[in-house]
């Protein structure tokens, strides 16, 4: 492995998150301290941190960008950019909507979560809509929108993230373990958000504990997407699975009551669980059934 790039690119990728970070904060784009719920937060705050959020994606790919002209390497070339579609392209895709539905129903055996398909949020989606269309036609619905932009513009600002973790930093570190692999970039993926979670970007009401769940989020998501990168032999369709992840797994916002950051969601204890037991099921698939073994491989 070449250390000195990883140390290059690393400080590309992480000193312009932490201007992020110090642009958040000192233009009231933070929402530190507030309940994580859409009534505590205020719009043009929201709108900022959405902004700074979804702009911060596209750090990586430029990090990527001005590493590889600092080593005098094709920018892009081999990278895993290929859009030859197979099977585990639809796979992925439609992993993701199985994925927010089983974070909702895990979310409500959390403790204290209540069904509350008359909140505010729901009640003012199905008023919008055409008469007959329940709370469960509104949350289909938002998964098949989801879905539609988690493959589109979703997908183009996740590749800037997905370039990088599941792009460069895979092959640069080729010739380790799959998991050892998983495990580093886990860790730098999760350390990487740092700046915005600190200021309350997914858990509003938590930033310093944030930092540590989404360290924990990050190692638990990073095999799944590896996992389809290999067997996909595109970096591509890691971008439309977190691109498409991003845009469904928040259904269980609008439907459960009271907010609680830490344990309900994607990014909380509810989603970790829904994500070690697909971890799981794809390791037992790739031991059992398929032929070509990823998790224990080298890359």
């Amino acid at each position: 492995m070449n250390t000195k790039k990883l140390i290059v690119f690393l400080l590309w990728a992480f000193i312009p998150m932490v201007v992020v970070g110090l642009v958040m904060h000192f233009s009231g784009a933070a929402a530190v301290g507030l309940r994580p719920d859409v009534a505590a937060i205020d719009p043009l705050a929201a709108m900022k941190g959405f902004v700074f959020s979804a702009g911060a994606m596209l750090i990586p790919l430029l990090a990527v960008i001005f590493t590889q002209l600092i080593f005098k390497e094709p920018v892009l070339k081999g990278l895993g950019i290929s859009f030859k579609v197979n099977r585990w392209w639809w796979i992925g895709w439609l992993l993701m909507p199985v994925i927010a539905f089983a974070v909702l129903g895990v979310t409500l055996l959390m403790p204290g979560a209540q069904w509350t398909p008359d909140g505010p949020t729901m009640q003012s989606a199905i008023q919008s809509m055409p008469e007959g269309i329940g709370v469960w036609g509104i949350l289909g619905i938002t998964v098949l929108s989801g879905m539609v932009s988690g493959v589109t513009i979703n997908a183009v600002i996740a590749f800037g993230e997905e370039i990088a973790w599941r792009g460069f930093l895979m092959k640069l570190f080729k010739g380790k373990k799959f998991l050892t692999v998983a495990l580093w970039i886990g860790v730098i993926w999760g350390l990487w958000h740092a700046p915005i979670i600190l200021n309350g970007h997914n858990y509003p009401a938590h930033p310093v504990a944030g930092v540590f769940m989404m360290v924990a989020f990050c190692l638990l998501l990073t095999p799944m997407l590896m996992y389809f990168r290999q067997k996909s032999g595109s970096v591509i369709v890691p971008a439309i699975m977190h691109g498409t992840f991003n845009a469904v797994v928040g259904i269980s916002a609008a439907v459960v009551t009271p907010a609680n950051d830490l344990l309900y969601g994607g990014a909380g204890l509810a989603g970790f669980i829904v994500l070690l037991l697909a971890d799981a099921c794809l390791c037992l698939y790739d031991r059992f059934v398929s032929r070509e073994k990823v998790f224990m491989s080298v890359l």
